[in-house]
């Protein structure tokens, strides 16, 4: 098959290669760091096979696409340690955001978050890290998907599959934790070296103020230690900042 580069370059490959295999042909140091592929625009995990000719544009932590990819897998790493810590836990969504990400979450017999827990929840993640699970993702039927989460008893997923019937359903799995997810996801979570919790608010389910109100856990992630630190300075400099008078 034929693969475009954005610098128009063609090149071929065998059908079925995989992003990360155009990567390495690359060079192993992009290898590396490479987060995601886009197929003819389309996210894909770099794992996933290119089954036609295409155009490619592979994305690292440096472009906004990438950074994306990155904080959702930061999103599910969260839940993971969230679910190892507080048996039972239910999830909303967890998408990325400008600056990071967040995860509604339903946490089990009434236990509320407050910061103090931040740093043990951000602990279990930094454990995680360390396995090294591959993020996976699986093709799923609708009514297998429903079976899945009916037999875990998320009710919030379960709705959200309610609007998603007729189209396709994938999961993403990485260590013990399992999520209904369209992806784009990092290769494993031990590229996820330096994750760190922000901040907690409530948040209305579906955001209708009828529904019942889940924490919502804000936080972000870097690849390198210097770009935390970063980072966190500029937090705290803008917090120390005086409001501006109007």
């Amino acid at each position: 098959m034929n693969i475009t580069f954005p610098d128009g370059t063609i090149r071929q490959f065998p059908d079925g290669t995989s992003g990360m295999d155009i990567a390495k042909s690359i060079s192993e140091g992009l290898a590396r760091v490479s987060l995601g592929i886009f197929v003819d625009n389309v996210p894909y995990d770099l794992s996933r096979p290119i089954l036609n000719d295409a155009s490619i544009r592979i994305v690292t932590f440096n472009d906004d696409d990438g950074k994306q990819i990155f904080w959702h897998s930061t999103a599910h790493l969260m839940a993971e340690a969230l679910e190892s810590l507080y048996a039972g836990v239910k999830f909303g969504i967890g998408p990325p955001i400008e600056n990071g990400f967040y995860y509604d979450v339903d946490l089990p017999n009434g236990k509320k978050l407050s910061v103090e827990d931040l740093p043990v929840i951000e602990a279990k993640m930094k454990e995680l890290v360390k396995q090294n699970s591959t993020f996976e993702r699986v093709e799923i039927s609708w009514e297998d998907a429903v079976k899945y989460f009916t037999e875990k008893g998320d009710e919030y997923k379960l709705e959200l599959l309610d609007g998603l019937k007729g189209s396709e359903i994938t999961l993403y799995k990485q260590g013990g934790f399992t999520d209904l997810c369209r992806g784009t996801h990092v290769p494993s979570t031990g590229a996820i070296k330096f994750p760190k919790l922000l901040s907690i608010a409530g948040a209305y389910w579906r955001g209708d103020e009828k529904r019942k109100q889940l924490t919502r856990i804000y936080g972000i992630a870097f690849p390198k230690k210097e770009q935390l630190e970063e980072f966190i300075h500029l937090r705290e400099e803008a917090e120390r900042r005086p409001p501006q008078a109007w």
